[in-house]
């Protein structure tokens, strides 16, 4: 996989001071071939397909494809796709953890 520096790269410019920090959060997966553009966060848990570009941040636990990524779905710390819920509120298949899903965000439900 591979990471930006800069959002305008230029191979006769340097551009040192145009370096902008990415931030991948504990348990991300970031897979084969997948590029991630500089000064984003990729979130906890979040998957990012083989072949991604990613070109904004990713949410915590989403399920990312394409180019550019696209949130498709989101996935259990297990590394599960978590089904889609009608109630919002999905349970992994796997593991049996559940989720909210509300407002683009996913959260492991607390109760």
């Amino acid at each position: 996989m591979v990471f930006t520096n800069v959002i305008n790269p230029r191979s006769e410019i340097v551009r040192h001071h145009e370096f902008r920090r990415t931030l991948v959060r504990r348990g991300a997966s970031l897979e084969a071939n997948s590029t991630i553009l500089c000064g984003l966060e990729l979130g906890r848990i979040a998957f990012i397909a083989a072949g991604a570009v990613v070109t904004g941040d990713v949410a915590d636990y989403a399920l990312v494809i394409g180019v550019p990524a696209r949130r498709i779905g989101w996935m259990c710390r297990c590394g599960t796709r978590l089904p889609d819920a009608p109630d919002r509120h999905p349970l992994c298949t796997a593991c049996g953890n559940a989720y909210e899903v509300a407002d683009d965000r996913c959260v492991a439900y607390a109760g």
